[in-house]
């Protein structure tokens, strides 16, 4: 099966971990729905960030605070032009997503939602779009309502449409599963939304590195993603919000640089985006995540897309070649990991296994808990693909769970 092209050599070599050693064996990293790995471009960005501009930012006047101030604020734009948010004011730099969704949780939802009230997820949902909503509602009274899915791993469409009704104050989805790799319709998903105007709250963390993503476009309310799932730093993240939504909304953190005056008797508050990024942040990490967006842009998201749509091809293809194999998520619409279970073959074997290979899966339960429950599975073994991965190494793959077959019987 053809895989679609890109330079993969040239991206193979911009990646300085994929030439690692694990156990005298060429690392074959299959990770990459956990976090994926930097290329030169990021490492060198903050390295030289810290060698020749750095310093706090927004509050100098001196040159360096000036400079570093211009390149926060640049990553700041190159995010905004990544997802095609309408203004900077919408792009609010955070830990990660787990902290824009408890954020959002924490001012939209406790401004917005009460007693009686209903938020919307579905089945397939991450345990950071599944607990900040969980607490909020114990908070509230408000109810937790969960869209299921069926065996293929997709949404169940009618079912998620018939819970939207007038108590229905948000839905929260995932855009794409980390678990099954299930993309869901979300587009539909918020038309059908804002027909009830129920806003939309998308977890973007897993597609963001493997689809190009347009939030004018989808016309969501807010989109989260990390920054370490999309080749940049970990410990920052983005929470897009519309604008007016974002005004409306009550500060999360008190603290510098997100105030306008101070007194003893009453503070006022700076206005967008600073409103909601309280004190020194991870300056350098900002920088890095631009960097990366840099060098996706010159790669092209929906290069990148195809590309990896064939290594999912490709191995779902060798996968079903394998006998006491079974695949976890069959979406007609899929993002690029393949998760399975082995006959008789705890997962954290597997995992233990192919490391001993070189080979660098994930086995557990990925944070998707009820996903795993659906399934009547402890947990699964999760290949997940990127756009620096090929054909050979998942040909590795399939002839190392093969091997380890052969050795339990």
């Amino acid at each position: 099966m053809a895989v679609t092209s890109l330079p993969i050599e040239k991206i193979r070599a911009d990646f300085p971990i994929l030439q690692e050693k694990i156990r005298n064996k060429p690392l074959v990293y299959l990770d990459n729905a956990a976090s994926c790995q930097k290329p030169n471009a990021v490492i060198d960005s903050i390295s030289n960030f810290y060698r020749h501009d750095y310093a706090n930012i927004h509050r100098g006047v001196h040159t360096l605070s000036v400079r570093a101030t211009d390149k926060f604020e640049s990553a700041r734009e190159k995010v905004r032009g990544f997802i095609n948010a309408a203004s900077t004011k919408e792009i609010i730099f955070v830990r990660g997503a787990t902290e824009a969704v408890n954020l959002i949780a924490q001012t939209f939802g406790k401004s917005n939602i009460k007693a009686g009230d209903e938020i919307v997820i579905t089945a397939m949902e991450h345990h950071s779009n599944i607990v900040p909503w969980q607490m909020l509602c114990e908070e509230t009274g408000a109810v937790l309502k969960v869209a299921p899915m069926n065996v293929q791993g997709e949404l169940i469409y009618p079912e998620f449409e018939a819970l939207l009704n007038a108590k229905t104050k948000l839905v929260a989805v995932v855009h794409m599963s980390n678990a099954l790799g299930t993309v869901n319709p979300v587009k539909q998903m918020i038309a059908a939304a804002h027909e009830k105007n129920i806003p939309v709250m998308l977890d973007g963390a897993q597609a963001i590195p493997h689809m190009p993503v347009d939030v004018q476009d989808l016309d969501c309310d807010f989109y989260v993603f990390s920054g370490h799932k999309l080749y940049g730093p970990s410990g920052i993240g983005v929470m897009y919000g519309k604008q007016a939504l974002l005004e409306a909304m009550p500060a999360y953190q008190g603290g510098g640089d997100m105030i306008k005056t101070v007194s003893f008797e009453k503070s006022t508050y700076a206005g967008l985006p600073h409103k909601f990024e309280a004190g020194t942040p991870g300056i350098a990490d900002v920088v890095g995540l631009g960097a990366a967006i840099d060098y996706l842009n010159e790669i092209g998201m929906a290069n990148i897309a195809a590309y990896e749509a064939g290594l999912l091809a490709y191995a779902t293809q060798q996968a079903k070649q394998i006998k006491g194999l079974r695949i976890i998520g069959e979406a007609e619409d899929k993002g690029a990991i393949l998760s399975f279970v082995l006959d008789k073959i705890h997962p954290h074997d597997i995992g233990t296994m192919l490391d001993s290979l070189g080979i660098a899966i994930r086995a557990g339960h990925h944070c998707a808990m009820p996903v795993m429950e659906f399934y009547g599975v402890p947990a699964t073994a999760r290949a997940s693909f990127a756009m620096y991965n090929t054909k050979e190494e998942i040909d590795v793959l399939m002839q190392g769970i093969t091997s380890l077959i052969e050795v339990f019987g």
